[in-house]
């Protein structure tokens, strides 16, 4: 069993000096070099969201994300709802190689058991003034709360990789443009734990993280059954088995959020089930639990051929892929919260819509 407190730690401390950063030097590029050379290994990778993807530097994090950021936010407040860690289990856990972006090959490996891997999860907003354009996005001048969920690979107490996931739509939306049909859920500014016990910064019970972890497998399991059957019509009883009744769904902008299995099924997973076709389960990336808590993301989880209706758009027969994060708490023997971000620029721009490129178009900004 890893420490987890280690590797919490280390981030931890990288936040403090980043989220210093970014109050006293107003991100520059300099100072967000430092603090990343001081907590980044010199072998850095990163992923992050559309347009951005893969980054294999320090440098090309920051010139590429973090400074462009900085310059069209600032005020910046981080506002962390869940912290957890856990060890990857190289059973359940597959890697992509960082060098293989094909859809037909899709290039995974198994990850090497002889390596383990701690994994620490933050989730929250980061809450901002949006003052300058940002991937050409018009700013608003007015406050603004940055979605986002972050994983870090802590070995030998450094951060080897990380994820960045964030709710681009969301962004969109706030600042006024929009750029899909109206949702089957509603999307806002999402709470944390209904609990107020998501920050674990303290051990945890290891067999409650264990617990958590077992249930989130079964879930998956079962959602890869009925993948692999074909059948559309999930009974709800097959969700009761892992959920309660009352769960809440917190669905990435593009969807929304829905409360109860009932609304679940009925502004989600129908949708989701009957308009996307040859949905397959491509693995994840990270999988882990500790206390009450879990989280995986894949690089992507699915792969599939949306054949029309989702996301109130057109059909076609251009396969898709997912990329998809997935926190969850666990109450006694079920799920009881779940925040889902999904990489829809992504995804919707590997069939041909370029969301950011069209707002570009008819703002006429850069």
């Amino acid at each position: 069993m890893s420490d987890y407190q280690s590797a919490k730690t280390v981030v931890m401390d990288y936040y403090r000096e980043f989220d210093r950063a970014l109050s006293d030097g107003h991100g520059s590029v300099s100072d967000l070099n430092a603090v990343l050379e001081q907590y980044m290994a010199p072998e850095y990778s990163w992923r992050g969201l559309h347009p951005f993807d893969e980054l294999d530097s320090i440098e090309a994090v920051v010139q590429n994300f973090w400074s462009p950021f900085t310059t069209a936010f600032n005020t910046i407040q981080r506002r962390e709802d869940i912290f957890l860690a856990g060890s990857n289990d190289p059973k359940i856990a597959v890697k992509r190689s960082l060098a293989d972006a094909s859809v037909d090959t899709p290039g995974y490996n198994p990850v090497d058991p002889q390596s383990e891997e701690v994994w620490v999860c933050s989730m929250g907003h980061l809450l901002a003034l949006f003052d300058q354009p940002w991937l050409g996005i018009p700013p608003t001048g007015k406050m603004i709360f940055f979605r986002y969920a972050e994983f870090h690979c802590v070995q030998q107490g450094l951060i080897t990789q990380s994820a960045l996931f964030f709710d681009l739509l969301s962004v969109m939306k706030q600042a006024g443009h929009y750029p899909l049909p109206p949702e089957t859920g509603v999307s806002f500014m999402y709470p944390g734990p209904k609990t107020h016990d998501g920050l674990m910064r303290d051990p945890q019970d290891v067999a409650a993280g264990q617990q958590t972890l077992a249930l989130i497998n079964r879930m998956v399991d079962d959602l890869s059954e009925l993948n692999k059957s074909g059948n559309d019509d999930c009974p709800p009883e097959l969700l009761a088995k892992t959920w309660h009744n009352d769960m809440v769904w917190y669905g990435p902008t593009g969807i929304g959020a829905s409360l109860s299995i009932e609304r679940y099924q009925q502004q989600h997973q129908y949708p989701f089930r009957k308009n996307l076709a040859d949905k397959v389960f491509n693995g994840h990336v990270c999988r882990i639990a500790e206390g009450n808590y879990g989280a995986f993301f894949g690089w992507p989880n699915l792969s599939n051929t949306p054949t029309g209706g989702f996301l109130g758009l057109p059909g076609g027969s251009v396969r898709a892929d997912m990329r998809v994060v997935d926190v969850y708490r666990r109450q006694d023997d079920k799920l009881a919260e779940n925040w889902i971000f999904i990489d829809f620029p992504h995804y919707l721009k590997m069939q041909g819509l370029d969301v950011l490129q069209r707002l570009r178009e008819s703002t006429g900004s850069r």
